[in-house]
């Protein structure tokens, strides 16, 4: 059973199924001036986002499109820290730093708030932008109808989820079936604990089982079963939610970063039903 799911994740890259809301911004451009209509003029650069202030819903995500022609080194980067985007952003395998190629870099907003961004070689000259994040509100608590497999809708990201399963008396199972840091290795983490009865959000203890071998040499005997830290849901709808996680000590030194990402079901258990 659990090979068919794994085997159903593996096959998300194809996935009919859209994200949580995408936008769009452009990064710089360039514009053409002094040439009094009949052609010839300077081509100089935009210094500015386009749009430069937006509003979105906590989940959607802003792909970043440096549009490129000329040699204006430009990112993005938040006030506030959360993130520094050019070639891929910093902390999650990218390059931050400002560059003159065409860039695309994509961020997902999981929390409700304002932020404000600028472009590091140019904020002081107006290249600079607002992103207002509303919350939003859950129309459903956690339910037996929340059982199945979710995976990430963002672009780019299929082929890892999770299996859930909603216990009795009020409690969660979740298994993820990932990769390691490395990218050597298949990673089950599991996670299992209780949530509030009418919540929409639920934290749990996880646990990295290691150690074990493929039949016939299993042996249980072998197998470790280290704290790896804990993870989160939160749900906005029978369909929708994010994930975001806390990695203890040994994990985050192992490579196992601290990231949120929105959730989307993949599949149901025949027999339930989320309203």
């Amino acid at each position: 059973m659990r090979g068919k799911v794994l085997g159903m994740l593996m096959l998300l890259v194809a996935s009919p199924f859209v994200a949580a809301k995408p936008y769009g911004v452009q990064v710089g451009g360039t514009t053409t001036s002094g040439d009094g209509g009949y052609g010839g003029g300077t081509t100089v650069p935009v210094l500015m986002f386009s749009p430069s202030e937006m509003t979105i819903n906590v989940g959607d995500t802003i792909t970043f499109s440096n549009i490129g022609g000329t040699t204006a080194m430009h990112n993005v980067v938040a006030d506030d820290g959360s993130f520094r985007c050019a070639n891929g952003c910093d902390g999650a395998g990218g390059n931050g730093a400002p560059a003159s190629n065409q860039w695309h870099a994509t961020v997902t907003f999981d929390k409700a708030g304002v932020i404000h961004y600028h472009c590091e070689t140019h904020g002081g000259q107006g290249m600079t932008g607002t992103i207002t994040v509303n919350a939003v509100a859950a129309t459903t608590a956690i339910s037996g109808g929340f059982s199945g497999n979710w995976f990430d809708p963002t672009a780019g990201k299929g082929g890892h989820g999770f299996q859930l399963e909603v216990l009795p008396n009020n409690g969660l199972l979740a298994i993820w079936f990932v990769f390691n840091p490395a990218g050597t290795a298949q990673n089950w983490i599991f996670a299992q604990g209780s949530y509030t009865a009418g919540s929409n959000t639920a934290t749990i203890p996880a646990f990295l089982q290691q150690g074990g071998r493929f039949p016939p040499n299993f042996d249980s005997s072998t197998l470790t079963t280290p704290a790896w830290g804990s993870l989160t849901f939160t749900f906005t709808d029978c369909t929708h939610g994010t994930v975001n996680w806390i990695s203890n000590a040994a994990s985050a030194a192992a490579g196992y970063a601290d990231v949120s990402f929105p959730i989307q079901r993949l599949t149901t258990v025949a027999g339930t039903s989320c309203q």
